[in-house]
């Protein structure tokens, strides 16, 4: 084949060329090479070994597996509180406190009376003072939960009721006591003869003759440097306008029983109260009964200091 021939055939495998690309592309066969009469020549595949999908070959999606915690180790969700709607009035279910007919810091007589209904069922320590205090109080809370009334420390009406119900109306001698505490129970001593009775333990003195008490009073003692002797003793004299040789301080109606310790007035116990104390002696603060006393005891008459 000469030059010339060749160049005279290169437009016709050009046009076989392209025919045979085109019917490829649109038949979607493989690329491959073409003869040079233009028809299309595979291309031989690829040996594949058994351990190497071929590269065609859809490859595998990953899947994944859920699964369920245990009930245990699941985390509670929070529980959100329930409320009511906005239009639905909230309702307190506390009952309700009746208005007070005698109320806390209060005084008078309807106090003394009801203060001697308390200690008549053993809920008030002391005697009336007639004064509504936070220990008067607490006799009230008392009495109202051991009765199933609301216990608010004031009398309503019905607590009133119900304690007047349980209870008798009190004596003067409830209402009006001659001490602030109770009378002690009387050591064995004072039962007979003429005695000064005095208790540490109530802070009191009974001038008893025969076992019966015929006079009570308040008093105090001596402080825990110059305490108060205790035992059986005697008057040894008395004093009707006694002045301390010691303090220089005045002891009306002094009566001695041990030494310089004698049963007298003090003007500083009036005034102030147990928040003082003396020099041993056995102070009295109500002057008027202790003259009472005093124009009736002997010298050689019992006195007994107990706890």
């Amino acid at each position: 084949m000469d030059w010339g021939d060749e160049m005279h055939r290169m437009p016709v495998i050009r046009a076989a060329l392209a025919t045979a690309t085109a019917t490829a592309l649109l038949a979607g066969c493989r690329a491959g090479s073409v003869t040079t009469d233009g028809r299309p020549q595979d291309r031989p595949q690829a040996r594949t070994s058994a351990s190497a999908p071929a590269r065609d070959a859809p490859r595998p999606h990953r899947t994944f597996t859920h699964t369920p915690r245990p009930e245990a180790e699941r985390t509670p969700a929070r529980a959100r509180p329930v409320r009511p709607p906005a239009h639905v009035p909230r309702r307190d279910t506390a009952p309700r406190a009746a208005p007070a007919v005698i109320a806390v810091g209060t005084s008078g007589e309807r106090v003394r009376d009801l203060q001697a209904r308390l200690r008549q069922l053993g809920l008030f320590g002391r005697n009336p003072t007639g004064y509504y205090g936070s220990v008067t109080r607490a006799s009230v809370l008392s009495y109202q939960r051991g009765h199933g009334l609301v216990a608010t420390g004031s009398v309503d009406r019905r607590t009133l009721d119900s304690l007047r119900s349980r209870t008798r109306p009190p004596a003067r001698d409830e209402l009006y006591p001659p001490t602030t505490l109770p009378l002690a129970e009387p050591d064995r001593r004072c039962l007979t003869g003429r005695v000064l009775c005095i208790s540490k333990s109530s802070r009191t003195l009974a001038w008893m003759v025969g076992g019966r008490v015929v006079s009570a009073m308040d008093v105090r003692f001596g402080s825990q440097y110059t305490p108060t002797r205790e035992g059986l003793f005697q008057v040894n004299f008395k004093s009707r306008d006694h002045v301390s040789t010691i303090y220089h301080t005045p002891m009306p109606y002094a009566m001695f029983f041990s030494g310089g310790q004698a049963v007298h007035y003090s003007a500083d116990f009036a005034a102030r109260g147990y928040a003082g104390a003396s020099h041993g002696c056995v102070n009295v603060r109500d002057k008027k009964k202790l003259a009472s006393v005093f124009g009736q005891v002997k010298a050689g008459d019992k006195v007994v200091v107990f706890s």
